[in-house]
């Protein structure tokens, strides 16, 4: 054991691989759904790794700080700009009341209990679930001009008070929404769902429920006497009864296979590859025709690709109308993800897509290729990263963020994190008008939020361990309480703004109230109790609005509690 603390202290680098190896371990454990999360378990290792002695150069966590920051706001950028700018603008505003809530509930706990700098901002960070603040408070601590030992004493007591409230802060927000919250608000939430399903096209005739993107291809011999001889592909297509959607793909015309275009026309004896549903495609062909068995033309080259929704003409459109456009043609839509959590939509025929959403289509390469054409880019698996463009946005984000204002004396600043985070939000908007650069693929965004944060942590936890103890005695059970408070009181309130204020459909209210806390171990036990995807379409705005502030405040609790 000698051996090896002496080893962390020399090279204290292996530390935070230590902590991070336990804590994404211990963090991946759960019991009866409950589980500390990689945060909170790679903060407690940490700390117990810095009660040791182990001591780390602040400036590595602030190169994964950085990067974190710039992932967030990529992440969060198309939502936020169309939160702020489109339809989404009462969600957006319900998002930053909310994050207004939450501040001012924290930093009342604060004032009232006394705590110093560093207590206040755990205390609002562990509560709200906002690992990120502490980027910012740190920033703003170490702007206050204090000694060097007091800014330490108000650093380290900043893990403590994160540590103590972060389980309420997680736990009791998903209890408080998904199941106090209905029984509060009086709202049937399985019922309410399925009132909004049906509000969205859900059971109607025709393109009802999640049934019309099933897909089937079969082939069918036309009868000798079929009304549809002599007809052209794109006028039979044109004619299909509303709610059906099927496509002529391939033809078999005297023992030769061709490709199925809008001009071409049917002929006696053709075998047609037909794509669609297979319910319908018995009703509609049944008649005129009787299926085959036609291996060779019925194998189409088909795939499965996302399509990254970039053409502000899609904006607002319902699946139903987008149904109608050329593009759509021969295509089948399976999922839609929304935000930076791929929060999932329901597909259904009112269900409205928005610049920056990711559909999952299948059909013939050619026409997923129209249909990209028309809508956005083909998201195709890649590795590769733009480290070019991420280096530099982060450089340009942070050398504006370093800029300090004097007024009164006062220094203003975002910071060179703060940078960071706008610099991310804009260059991820603009990346998801213009995806031919910048591109960042998921598993890299993923590592750059979830290890950038943890690093972060790691090196705050190693930093606080020495005065843990002592912290945890003086504050323990007070500091829990009060997180208690921090957490319940922004919550309640905000359910009945939803409600009452902004009157949010009820299937919608604990979906926007779980974005703007930005508390997605809520949305899910909401998703469950409602069993229902719908709550997750009040999710991704509130989410990016809600994200975007609770971070910055961080530096505001700071500002407003010296």
């Amino acid at each position: 054991m000698t051996w090896f603390v002496s080893t962390l202290k020399a090279y204290p680098e292996i530390s935070i691989f230590l902590a991070l190896g336990i804590g994404y371990w211990v963090g991946g454990k759960s019991y009866k759904g409950f589980s500390l999360g990689a945060v909170t378990s790679t903060l407690l290792v940490a700390i117990v790794i810095g009660i040791l002695g182990v001591k780390i150069s602040p400036n590595v966590k602030s190169v994964f700080f950085l990067m974190f920051l710039f992932a967030v706001g990529y992440g969060v950028g198309p939502q936020f700009v169309r939160g702020i700018a489109k339809d989404g603008i009462p969600q957006a505003i319900f998002a930053a009341i909310m994050a207004v809530l939450c501040l001012a509930s924290s930093v009342v706990a604060a004032k009232i209990a006394g705590y110093d700098l560093g207590s206040a901002a755990g205390l609002f960070a562990g509560s709200q679930t906002i690992s990120a603040s502490m980027g910012l408070a740190t920033d703003a601590m170490n702007r206050l001009g204090r000694s060097p030992e007091e800014t330490k004493q108000l650093l380290d007591g900043m893990p403590i008070a994160y540590a103590v409230t972060y389980i309420f802060g997680t736990v009791g927000s998903a209890i408080i929404l998904a199941q106090i919250g209905p029984k509060l608000l009086g709202i049937d939430l399985v019922a309410a769902c399925k009132d909004y399903e049906r509000e969205l096209g859900a059971g109607a005739e025709g393109e009802g429920g999640t049934e019309w993107h099933d897909f089937e291809l079969r082939a069918y011999a036309l009868a000798p006497q079929s009304p549809y001889i002599g007809k052209s592909v794109g006028e039979l297509e044109a004619h299909t009864p509303e709610g059906v959607r099927a496509f002529i793909e391939r033809i078999r015309r005297g023992g030769k296979i061709i490709e199925a275009n809008a001009d071409t026309v049917l002929e006696p004896g053709d075998v047609v590859a037909i794509g669609g549903k297979r319910d319908q495609l018995i009703a509609k062909l049944g008649p005129s025709g009787r299926e085959v068995e036609d291996l060779e033309l019925l194998d189409v080259h088909t795939e499965g690709v996302d399509i990254y929704i970039t053409n502000k003409k899609v904006d607002g459109h319902t699946l139903q109308e987008m149904a109608h456009w050329p593009g759509a043609r021969g295509v089948f839509l399976k999922k839609i993800k929304r935000g930076p959590t791929e929060t999932v939509i329901p597909v259904l025929p009112k269900t409205k897509l928005y610049r920056g959403d990711v559909v999952t289509v299948v059909g013939r390469t050619q026409d997923i290729n129209t249909t990209a054409k028309q809508i956005g880019y083909i998201d195709r698996p890649t590795t590769v990263t733009d480290v070019a463009f991420v280096s530099l946005a982060i450089t340009v984000g942070a050398l504006i963020g370093a800029i300090v204002i004097n007024v009164s004396g006062i220094p203003l600043t975002i910071s060179t994190a703060g940078g960071a985070l706008i610099a991310g939000i804009i260059f991820g908007w603009y990346r998801a008008i213009h995806p031919t650069f910048g591109r960042i693929p998921e598993p890299t965004l993923w590592f750059m939020n979830s290890v950038g944060l943890n690093v972060f942590i790691a090196v705050v936890g190693i930093s606080a361990g020495p005065g843990f103890i002592a912290g945890l005695q003086k504050l323990g059970i007070s500091l829990f309480l009060w997180g208690i408070f921090s957490t319940a009181v922004p919550l309640i309130i905000g359910m009945f703004l939803a409600k009452y204020v902004f009157r949010f459909h009820p299937a919608l209210v604990l979906g926007t109230c779980a974005g703007a806390r930005t508390t997605t171990a809520a949305l899910g036990m909401i998703c469950e109790a409602a069993q229902s995807q719908v709550p997750g379409l009040g999710y991704t705005v509130t989410y990016a609005v809600g994200n975007t502030l609770l971070t910055i405040w961080g530096m505001v609790v700071i500002m407003l509690l010296s």
